[in-house]
């Protein structure tokens, strides 16, 4: 078995096993990629800056707790996006995560 780590998307979109020395590394920290609405060209610097964008692609708020805020679109389809509430939390994987259900409207770039 593999010792364990934090999964990072390198720039050329592949996606590799840090080892856990790696992943305290500020590389898949927030402080070096931000997400990106693409359509305004906007910095998501806030969930509910990011909830208003994904609001207007049919995203709405489906749970919550006070750790996390959950997110489904309305066509009923089985998509959930989650998402920490206190938005210094937000790290590589969430913002992957709004990309790949969100194709063409955001990115994340590299600081």
């Amino acid at each position: 078995m593999a010792d364990g780590g934090v999964w990072v998307f390198r720039k050329d979109g592949v996606m590799e096993l840090e080892n856990a020395a790696g992943a305290a590394s500020s590389r898949s920290g927030p402080g070096n990629r931000a997400l990106v609405y693409v359509p305004e060209n906007e910095t998501m610097r806030s969930l509910q800056a990011l909830e208003q964008r994904l609001g207007a692609h049919g995203w709405e708020r489906y749970y919550e707790n006070r750790d996390v805020v959950q997110l489904h679109r309305r066509d009923g389809s089985l998509d959930l996006i989650s998402l920490p509430r206190d938005f210094s939390q937000f790290r590589s994987t969430h913002m992957y995560d709004v990309v790949v259900k969100n194709r063409g409207h955001f990115k994340v770039v590299d600081l």
